[in-house]
């Protein structure tokens, strides 16, 4: 078996790439297809619901094996001699991410606010049209539910920073923006001084 390299691009133009495993009204979990093709951290994804296009947010992402009974191991070898030499060692290994709903797309309106029904367990996910994305992220209103379910997500300011990273990475982060992100930042950590003097140092390059 040839197995491709685990840095497959995500440049590809495959239109779905994951289902969903595990679905609440606020979020779900989706597992890859294949387990080295997954969307990045901070990164919009969607799930077609009927009438609805559901938007939403990757807040974590993990790889391990499959079988409970099988657990990857250290072998001092480079992945492509594991490739060569063992590739049947790749075939138990997955990767599953979770996404945070931020909003849905209907009769072609943004809805910044959760979806009447959850995501359909095995629903297809594919990644957002650039116009799309441009759009629904110009707004910073999808950061509400990132901070209503906080809780939710392992650490909310990295995945902010992993959200400005992504759209610096596809050249549509401008000035206005990063500053409508960090008046909507400070309003919703309640005019946090200490974090928001935190947050900026960190992005200040951006």
């Amino acid at each position: 078996m040839n197995q491709q390299s685990s840095r497959t691009s995500f440049k590809s133009e495959k239109k779905y790439f994951a289902e969903v495993i595990d679905s609440n009204i606020s979020g779900f979990l989706a597992q890859s297809w294949e387990w080295n093709f997954f969307p990045e951290f901070g990164s919009l994804v969607q799930v077609e619901n009927k009438k609805q296009i559901i938007l939403g947010i990757v807040t974590q992402i993990q790889t391990g094996s499959m079988d409970p009974m099988r657990y990857p191991f250290a072998y001092k070898k480079t992945e492509e001699e594991l490739i060569n030499e063992q590739p049947q060692i790749f075939e138990f290994l997955k990767t599953t991410f979770k996404v945070q709903i931020t909003g849905y797309l209907e009769e072609n309106k943004f809805f910044y606010a959760l979806p009447s029904k959850p995501c359909q367990i095995h629903a297809f996910i594919s990644k957002v049209d650039p116009q799309t994305e441009i759009s629904f992220l110009k707004n910073p209103d999808f950061m509400y539910l990132l901070f209503s379910f906080s809780n939710q997500i392992d650490n909310l300011d990295e995945t902010l920073i992993a959200i400005l990273n992504h759209l610096k990475n596809k050249n549509i982060l401008k000035s206005d923006k990063i500053s409508d992100f960090c008046k909507t930042f400070s309003l919703l950590t309640g005019n946090d001084y200490r974090r928001l003097k935190l947050f900026l140092k960190r992005i200040q390059n951006l």
